[in-house]
């Protein structure tokens, strides 16, 4: 037998509300309608709900069996509500991003932490592509966002764009090494030491060669290539080696003191960090949040970064 289940959460009302009379109130029903809509139960099930000239109203054992499934569902009821709020308001659901390696362990890790301080509802699925896996994989759908270095005339047709931040290169090191000590050095001093090379085929390994070149270093030796930003900065300090990366992920870093940038003016890449998607497709609520939050964290970050590396590194 089919049981409607708003007749159980009615039982639930009346009981738990001490009464026919009340549970109308609760229930925002007249008493009459109440009372009929009991006494059609009772005789779709055969059996009374209420002992018959008992006042107060006393439930029969069947009645108090119904409503604790009626109180069941009203709690159900409940979280379904709060569910379909939490997902339409952008603080539940599932964002799937994905990004180049460097930048997502070394800036948007960090970000990442903090938005699940604020929406733990909210689950993050992160991989890790350069700019051509990343728009294939938007393009088929697999991920929402890819947050990746871009230079402005070459973003992807069907794809939309939002700038985040100028790309800007360092050399790296440890604090420790020796030209970090030193208040003053020339180029030259540069040369021997041995170069820590990105993964070949990032754009970050062409920024390499660039940056050397623009600085007047041609034939540099590559003591580590590839690896991820935590092996990098565990080979920095453990080392004299020098490497390439973004002032931006050196800055996200300078709390830990691991690793400092040589105040030595590189030419930097035409590229801006930023977040790319699909504009032919609806954004669900928690991906549209985490893309704002973003670019909210970037409005205030990129100016402090801009202002430190232009004061302490490439001294514009």
């Amino acid at each position: 037998m089919k049981i409607d289940p708003n007749h159980l959460h009615m039982l639930a009302s009346i009981i738990d509300s001490g009464g026919l009379s009340e549970g109308a109130v609760a229930l925002n029903k007249s008493q009459p309608s109440l009372s009929r809509t009991v006494a059609m139960l009772e005789a779709r099930l055969g059996s009374r709900l209420f002992e018959k000239g008992k006042r107060p109203l006393r439930p029969t054992e069947l009645c108090l069996s119904l409503a604790d499934q009626g109180r069941i569902i009203l709690r159900a009821s409940e979280a379904a509500r709060q569910v379909a709020e939490l997902y339409s308001g952008g603080k539940a659901g599932t964002a799937r991003i994905s990004g180049t390696p460097i930048f997502m362990d070394g800036v948007i890790s960090n970000m990442i932490a903090t938005f699940h301080g604020a929406f733990p509802e909210i689950t993050i699925h992160q991989t890790y592509g350069y700019l051509n896996d990343l728009t294939e994989q938007l393009n088929v759908g697999n991920i929402d966002l890819a947050i990746c270095p871009v230079s402005p005339d070459t973003v992807p047709e069907g794809l939309s764009f939002k700038p985040l931040m100028h790309g800007r290169n360092v050399i790296a090191c440890a604090p420790s090494h020796p030209l970090a000590r030193k208040s003053a050095f020339k180029l030259e001093d540069i040369a021997p030491y041995p170069w820590i090379a990105p993964p070949a085929g990032s754009p970050l390994y062409e920024d390499l060669r660039n940056a050397l070149t623009s600085i007047g270093i041609k034939d540099f030796k590559v003591s580590f290539t590839g690896g991820s930003l935590a092996s990098i900065v565990s080979i920095l300090a453990g080392s004299e080696s020098l490497t390439v990366l973004p002032y931006s992920v050196v800055f996200m870093q300078s709390n830990a003191k691991n690793v400092t940038a040589l105040p030595v003016r590189l030419e930097h890449p035409s590229r801006e960090l930023g977040i790319l998607w699909r504009d032919d497709r609806p954004i669900r609520p928690a991906v549209l949040r985490f893309r704002k939050y973003l670019e909210n964290e970037f409005s205030g970050l990129s100016n402090r970064i801009e202002e430190k590396g232009r004061h302490f590194v490439w001294r514009d």
